[in-house]
């Protein structure tokens, strides 16, 4: 995993622009001729703030006791194995054959840093806590490592609240490695001409000739600064060695965007898309956002990405009220996880309806012999359950994936002797998308309960 990751930030991707096109060639995408490659492997790992609701028990997990298993709980039904779907888990119901619940999987490193913190650690399974304070790689960025350059983007990084927010308040899931967070971008305007008019009207030529000029900076500055660090003391050098590797990251990204100048853009019809709904409209949006995304996996835009439906502390942006805005709800989205309201139950519901849509994108989309969802990973969860704060036992779904490898429809509990890290599954998900690891995070194998 040598190669620097290229994300859409607005110093490392071209001006958007240009005239927006018909649909046709995303119809006929998905048809493999004879000697055709396969189709690509994608993976999305998709975040929801403030848990789920479980009445279970404080973590969520069941205690024991018979109790009916709640209609209202984030989990489908009580006991392992097929899976039945109460009124929470109902738009799920026709997806039964390509989705998974995975009940007390954690990641280790957030346990001790409170149920909102331990969202900074989601996709990366750090342990902020001790040892990797700045936290680590996340998952789709070490897959992004291996196969972004077989794409125009290496990977999309996308939050409904943008930028990278704090240590412990984080808003984005991505992250390169230690102290870089990658910013979500969040406004659908700027993603869609960031991914499908980046040039804004220039000529090919013209955005050589700039790449070209930005090229010769780079190396100017890349010679004068080896050439002070000669100079330099221990602590010096250290700092300046760290700003010479982001000047090699950025030359790869210039030219790699040159490369890629030599491609025709996909076409793709902005009128088809709501680029327009605002957070006040939270089902309008959050289905825009995963819109791209779709279009970003069709059009093979990028293989790799990761969506923060909601940062852990949002009290200065919309999100805040989005279950006012989209359920009447009188109080702010966080009091949810606390009050245990009915409209807890209603409120998973209404995000499982968002999730469930994007799904049904993929699996109704054909590609070669079967769909986009059968070659795509989507993880889909948060990093705590309802009202405790607990860092355990997140609620987790994961769904796709069935020609890499994966069976679905069942509930699978990881519990007692069962007990494993959650990055066993990120283990399995990058060897899945053709990214050979032994290990991630604290990871102590692959996980096989979902292999087919």
């Amino acid at each position: 995993m040598t190669a620097k990751p290229w994300h859409l930030d607005r110093r490392e991707l071209l001006r958007g622009g240009g005239v927006a096109l018909s649909l046709p060639l995303l119809q006929a995408m998905g048809r493999a001729g004879p000697g055709a490659p396969p189709p690509p492997k994608r993976m999305l790992v998709s975040y929801f703030a403030y848990g789920a609701y479980m009445p279970n028990a404080t973590t969520g997990v069941p205690d024991g006791r018979d109790k009916p298993h709640d209609e209202w709980s984030w989990w489908p039904c009580k006991d392992p194995g097929p899976l039945t779907f109460n009124k929470s888990s109902q738009p799920f119901a026709d997806l039964k054959e390509h989705v998974s619940y995975l009940r007390g999987l954690d990641h280790a490193g957030g346990w001790t840093m409170g149920g909102h913190s331990s969202g900074d650690v989601f996709a990366t399974g750090a342990d902020m806590t001790n040892k990797e304070k700045q936290n680590n790689i996340s998952i789709d960025q070490a897959a992004a490592n291996t196969h972004g350059h077989l794409t125009r983007y290496p990977s999309l990084v996308l939050g409904t609240e943008g930028g990278t927010g704090s240590y412990g308040m984080s808003k984005t899931l991505s992250h390169r490695g230690p102290g870089r967070p990658i910013p979500a971008l969040h406004k659908p305007n700027e993603i869609f001409s960031r991914l499908f008019t980046p040039y804004e009207g220039e000529s090919v030529g013209a955005v050589r000739a700039r790449l070209k000029r930005e090229a010769s900076v780079l190396d100017l500055l890349g010679e004068n600064s080896r050439d002070y660090q000669a100079r330099l003391g221990r602590e010096d050098r250290a700092t300046l060695d760290e700003y010479l590797e982001s000047v090699r990251a950025i030359e790869k990204r210039v030219e790699r965007t040159n490369q890629w100048t030599q491609q025709p853009l996909p076409k793709v019809d902005a009128k088809a898309l709501n680029l327009a709904a605002p957070q006040t409209d939270p089902k309008e949006y959050i289905r825009c956002l995963y819109d791209l995304i779709f279009l970003a996996f069709r059009t093979d835009s990028t293989r790799f990405a990761t969506l923060m439906l909601e940062s852990e502390y949002s009290s200065d942006s919309a999100t805040w009220n989005y279950a006012t805005h989209a359920l009447g709800y009188k109080g702010a989205t966080h009091d949810l996880a606390h009050k245990r309201p009915v409209e807890s139950g209603h409120w998973d519901r209404w995000r499982a309806e968002q999730h469930a849509y994007f799904l049904k994108r993929l699996r109704d989309a054909r590609e070669g012999d079967g769909t986009m969802l059968d070659r795509t990973l989507v993880l889909w969860g948060s990093a705590h359950p309802h009202a405790s704060h607990s860092a355990k036992n997140y609620p987790l779904q994961l769904a796709g994936g069935g020609a890499l490898g994966f069976r679905h429809g069942a509930l699978h509990a990881f519990e007692g002797t069962k007990k494993v890290p959650l990055a066993n599954l990120f283990v399995s998900m990058l060897n899945a998308v053709d990214v050979p690891v032994d290990k991630f995070a604290d990871s102590t194998g692959a996980m096989t309960e979902l292999n087919r």
